[in-house]
């Protein structure tokens, strides 16, 4: 997610309040005896309303256990940038949620920037305040676990799971509700590495908490999640951000996986573990096909010869890479890559096109 915050004045209550979940939440986890958990971790597998989130009506292909469904949480900004990925994101969301085999519920968009924005007709949206003026010192991401502080306390959501998702994620198939009980799903990210960290995590991972390897390899997105147990880990999840963004040493060493970080330690910190899912999602031009799995992440450029050879960190003579429209929507009918180029790349450009070819006034400004 990227994008400057359009923040505005911030109220004082608003600051008290922060600080207040801060002080609690420090107080009650960072006491709170360990639960003795020491369990390898499993690698499984290859227009809203403010105030309120919408559910859809599930198509008659949706999965048929109910109590499995869960609602998609998409925490977003107003920045164009941010809008026009958000917009190709729920028309694959609408397109995959009633067909056989889905658990998809509701839909979401956490607007954290404080007011409403153009899209407030198209996507359910609950608009969020963002953190007080300078409180994220830059860092846009911060602001994510505060949008589900307030979204969580102020949202009527009637599934059980939570989807925390993205922006720049793209549905490639139905996707079922990959946890299990009170087991979330996540996926597993190779540069997120406790263990190579136990120096630095230690001041928000005490020892008597148990060895850092408790403490999963993930990010907060994708992860399929109880309700109940988010609403536990959130507010530690915004706490543990804040103060690693406070130390000089944590925001060297963790930079804009930071907020990952953080919400890896919470998890820990309630004794909360995650089967780690490979095939949960894939990232371009990395991964090379999208059979296997649910969710491709566009994170990464895609820069190839017209050979079909990847010149990833230069230029290529073909490209797909979000970060050329950070000021205006990418064009309908995007040029396909040339032959040699992975499948997972092809179709991703499909896919965007599907959508850009499908939403209206795709290119009029929001």
């Amino acid at each position: 997610m990227s994008g400057r915050k359009n923040a505005g004045r911030t109220s004082p209550w608003m600051l008290l309040l922060i600080s207040l979940v801060c002080f609690f939440a420090t107080y009650n986890f960072l006491t709170m005896p360990s639960r003795g958990w020491d369990v390898p971790r499993k690698f499984l597998g290859g227009g809203g309303d403010r105030g309120s989130a919408v559910s859809y009506r599930l198509g008659s292909g949706s999965a048929a256990d109910p109590t499995k469904r869960f609602h998609v949480a998409l925490t977003a900004t107003d920045a164009l940038y941010s809008q026009w990925q958000s917009r190709i994101m729920h028309y694959w969301y609408k397109e995959m949620r009633g067909r056989p085999g889905s658990d998809v519920g509701g839909f979401t968009r956490i607007l954290h920037s404080g007011k409403p924005d153009g899209l407030m007709d198209e996507i359910p949206t609950m608009v969020v305040d963002p953190l007080p003026e300078g409180k994220d010192k830059g860092y846009i991401v911060l602001n994510r676990p505060w949008a589900f502080v307030q979204w969580l306390q102020k949202a009527k959501i009637d599934e059980d799971y939570i989807l925390m998702a993205e922006p720049d994620h793209v549905f490639v198939k139905p996707l079922p509700n990959l946890a299990h009980g009170d087991e979330p799903a996540a996926f597993p990210f190779f540069y997120i590495k406790p263990t190579e960290n136990e120096k630095i995590l230690r001041k928000f991972f005490p020892e008597e908490k148990g060895p850092v390897s408790k403490i999963d390899p993930i990010g907060n997105s994708p992860v399929i999640i109880k309700k109940a147990q988010l609403e536990k880990i959130a507010t530690t999840w915004m706490n543990v951000s804040l103060k690693m963004k406070e130390d000089q040493e944590t925001d060297k060493a963790f930079g804009w996986v930071l907020e990952m970080y953080a919400y890896a330690v919470a998890s820990a910190l309630h004794g909360v573990h995650h089967s780690l899912r490979k095939d949960f999602m894939i990232q371009p031009p990395w991964d090379l096909k999208s059979d296997n799995t649910f969710i491709i992440h566009y994170t990464y450029g895609c820069d190839y010869s017209m050979k079909g050879e990847l010149t990833y960190g230069k230029i290529g003579e073909w490209r797909f890479d979000k970060r050329s429209y950070l000021q205006s929507p990418p064009p309908r009918n995007l040029s396909l890559p040339p032959p040699g180029v992975p499948e997972s790349v092809v179709t991703l450009v499909k896919m965007v096109n599907e959508a850009t070819a499908n939403i209206p006034g795709w290119e009029d400004e929001r």
